[in-house]
């Protein structure tokens, strides 16, 4: 069996912007109307530090209005929501984002309630979390809209693939689902206290790993010739030791990379493989919800 199609998730991405800036030039031409995305940090976390520059790097790139606000790590709770309600009154700003994880001592659950389900970029409001499992038009978690968009691409049409997801988030796993079930697939959420997760893994035409747990999934838990999405990333050391010393580290996702390629029919690398369509399909979020706060269809 010859070695897996490697899914260029940057590829699709750059491809996907380019879409959004187009829709942005037509908003801005037609309507006089800029999509505008606010992004909240709260605190030093490195990598949260660095998604948020992107993210306003590529909002800017897109011709679109962006925020980004940065709090200190002990604003209280209190701060932060009434920053969230100001944006969520604010006319000029159609998408609101928190950046997570926050400190310990703010409640993502009260963060996440603030937001106006309209401007829930995220996806995470009960509100937008129902619709979608309602098959109502609802805005999505980035993530797994990015992941349905490789799928659908690599795959054609998903009607009676038996799909898996390993991990139930609500910002993954659970909206990654309940999309590949309104694309007419069998879906298995499975999970850390699921039995025999190989051998649930090996049913699936459709693989999708989104759990932290670096290498976690093997090859011979793949099905020969399955789609394999990997959305973990884990940070080692580089393997070159001059590099380590250097402190250069290396990216890993959930699935051995080098085992799975072997057997699958596709897979996403890591990096380069899902991680690019998250901002992309951010911004694609923001112009939807910009367009249906205006009362312009989407």
């Amino acid at each position: 069996m010859s070695q897996a199609r490697i899914i260029d998730g940057k590829a699709f991405a750059a491809q996907l912007r380019e879409k959004v800036a187009a829709e942005v030039a037509s908003l801005k031409a037609e309507h006089g109307l800029t999509p505008g995305l606010a992004v909240v940090l709260v605190g030093e976390d490195p990598a949260s530090q660095v998604y948020v520059r992107s993210k306003g790097e590529q909002t800017l790139a897109a011709g679109m209005h962006s925020e980004t606000h940065r709090l200190p790590a002990d604003t209280s709770q209190s701060e932060l929501l009434s920053l969230v309600e100001r944006l969520n009154d604010d006319p000029a700003i159609h998408g609101v984002l928190v950046q997570f994880p926050v400190p310990d001592h703010l409640s993502q659950a009260a963060i996440v309630a603030a937001i106006s389900p309209d401007k829930d970029v995220d996806g995470l409001t009960v509100t937008n979390a129902g619709r979608l499992a309602s098959g109502l038009p609802a805005l999505t978690s980035c993530t797994p809209a990015g992941c349905m968009v490789l799928l659908k691409d690599v795959v054609g049409d998903l009607s009676g693939k038996r799909a898996v997801v390993i991990g139930r988030s609500n910002l993954m796993g659970k909206p990654m689902a309940q999309l590949l079930l309104a694309a007419d697939c069998t879906v298995t959420i499975a999970h850390s206290r699921s039995k025999d997760l190989p051998g649930i893994c090996r049913e699936a035409d459709i693989l999708v790993a989104a759990v932290g747990r670096a290498e976690m999934v093997k090859g011979d838990w793949i099905k020969p010739g399955a789609t394999v999405i990997d959305v973990g990333i884990s940070r080692f050391p580089s393997r070159d030791p001059v590099a380590a010393a250097a402190g250069k580290t290396r990216l890993v996702g959930d699935v051995a990379f080098d085992e799975a390629k072997e057997v699958a029919g596709a897979i996403t690398p890591v990096p380069g493989g899902v991680g690019p369509m998250t901002i992309a399909m951010l911004l694609a979020n923001t112009v939807s919800a910009a367009k249906r706060l205006n009362g312009i269809a989407d």
